[in-house]
């Protein structure tokens, strides 16, 4: 199966596809690259991933794969001989770094979604508390991971680097909006070193999407939807 023909089915500002690519990236492959509308779902989207109709979508000789986590992890099993590995050879190690993989989808995602999508402002305020402790808990298990080390992976980018990276400028992008930031330096030291450590790699400037467009994404959104709620109120 390595080898051959691939296309990866995403958009500019999901942080999913943006884990997709930057792995792609860290592993040297070239792949085509097709921006999906999500108000207006291809074809090919809905054929290759009918359960959930979203991105990202890799498709490897005509072979769909999706969610961000199941992609990377048959990047870095599908390509051993291109780049660094990304998930750690010793077992441990491995369900180490899916667990906190895990974490961060499960409840930095939802601290983070109720920050920037929260219907009152006080909601978005508890989203942005809940985030703060969120990543307050990864500031410690960036310490476990990295033994002293530049990333979780050691002296090199791993798996749960590329999971977290590819949230970084919405991280910065939410943190703008929400007056608070959440990689602070004297609060998590070690995880803003590690954000700037991240963002400077060739892989993260190439991919992560500019955090003012992300903003200015973001304030569209709201505005967008908060007319549509005015109207269904009316």
């Amino acid at each position: 199966m390595a080898g051959g023909e691939m296309k990866l089915l995403g958009t500019w500002y999901s942080v999913w596809a943006c884990r997709v690519r930057i792995a792609l990236h860290l592993k040297d492959l070239s792949y085509g690259y097709i921006e999906e509308d999500l108000e207006n779902k291809s074809d090919l989207l809905l054929a290759s991933n009918p359960v959930h109709k979203k991105v990202p979508v890799l498709i490897h000789n005509g072979k769909p794969i999706s969610e961000s986590r199941v992609i990377v992890q048959y990047i870095d099993e599908a390509f051993p001989g291109n780049g660094s590995p990304l998930l750690p050879a010793d077992p441990h190690e491995r369900a180490t770094a899916r667990f906190w993989t895990a974490y961060i989808d499960d409840k930095l995602v939802a601290a983070w979604f109720q920050a920037f999508r929260g219907k009152t402002e006080e909601e978005r305020l508890e989203g942005g508390q809940q985030l703060l402790v969120v990543v307050e808990t990864l500031e410690g298990a960036l310490r476990e991971c990295s033994k002293g080390k530049p990333f979780f992976g050691g002296d090199s980018v791993g798996f749960l680097d590329v999971m977290l990276g590819g949230l970084l400028s919405w991280l910065h992008g939410t943190g703008a909006l929400c007056g608070v930031e959440f990689l602070d330096a004297a609060r998590t030291p070690l995880l803003s070193a590690w954000a700037e450590r991240f963002g400077a790699l060739d892989a993260a400037k190439a991919i992560l999407p500019d955090v003012g467009e992300v903003v200015e994404f973001a304030k569209t959104w709201r505005a967008q939807k908060a007319a549509a709620a005015a109207a269904k109120n009316e």
